[in-house]
């Protein structure tokens, strides 16, 4: 190895031990997600500058995991600056193309979204490493499908250094995968969750997750259902039952259970 690489990896371990010190979690500014229960893990909210980890819990659960993205999207860029969006064509193979309409609806203008395809993962790093070094960007989401060995501890070593240096949030979208070692801020495990309707009129729920914070550098972990409101745009903990419950029939016969007994006896 030469002399010039050797000094390069000295100082790339140098600035890693310095943005993974106790003291310099305080530069980093938080955004409050709005689930009281994750925000207080999370002492106050998601760090910005930073790279997060937010993996599908199963193959099946991808759309749960790219709209968890989407909120977190949403919350750290208050709607007012640009998320870059690196797919690996595989990914969309596997989950189909993003919709602009569904991310409308829940509160990500299509107007500051600019999407990149990558043909395989080490593009898709290489493209958000160069992503991280806009500042003009407020998110760069990188979304690789399945195992790759090209994640690895170097690599995500580089998108925190880079995220740390612009102030620009990473959010690494992982589908069909494990966990493996990483530098990550954060790591979520997310699932859908169920999504009772909020009013009698309303024909469908809020957005549910269930949210697992798996890795939490500077704090604890924990688990919440978590639904995201479209109109305020924030998450906010589900309520155990939310809808309505069917009264008891007010003219219903004291008799009746007597009555049935007789009949399961005859």
């Amino acid at each position: 190895m030469s002399l010039a690489r050797v000094s390069r990896l000295a100082s790339l371990r140098s600035e890693v031990e310095r943005l993974e010190t106790g003291g310099s979690e305080r530069l980093f500014p938080r955004v409050r997600l709005g689930a009281a229960g994750a925000d207080a893990a999370l002492k106050g909210g998601l760090a910005q500058g930073t790279m997060h980890e937010v993996f599908g819990a199963a193959g099946a659960q991808s759309a749960a995991a790219t709209g968890f993205v989407l909120g977190l999207a949403r919350r750290l860029t208050q709607g007012k600056r640009f998320v870059l969006w690196i797919r690996q064509d595989f990914s969309a193979r596997e989950s189909g193309d993003l919709s602009m309409t569904g991310f409308a609806e829940l509160g990500l203008d299509p107007r500051y979204i600019v999407v990149v395809r990558a043909p395989a993962a080490e593009t898709v790093l290489r493209t958000a490493a160069d992503g991280l070094a806009c500042n003009a960007l407020g998110v760069v989401v990188a979304e690789i499908w399945g195992e790759t060995r090209a994640f690895d501890l170097v690599a995500s070593r580089k998108l925190t250094l880079a995220a740390g240096a612009s102030g620009v949030t990473a959010l690494m979208l992982r589908l069909g995968a494990v966990p493996q070692a990483s530098t990550a801020e954060t790591r979520w495990l997310v699932r859908a969750a169920s999504s009772p309707p909020a009013a009698s009129w309303q024909g469908w729920g809020f957005p549910a997750f269930d949210a697992e914070l798996a890795r939490n550098r500077h704090g604890p972990v924990g688990r919440w259902t978590m639904e995201w409101t479209s109109d305020e745009y924030l998450f906010r903990e589900q309520t155990a039952h939310p809808q309505r419950v069917a009264a008891t029939p007010a003219d219903r016969s004291d008799s009746a259970p007597a009555e049935a007994g007789r009949r399961r006896s005859a």
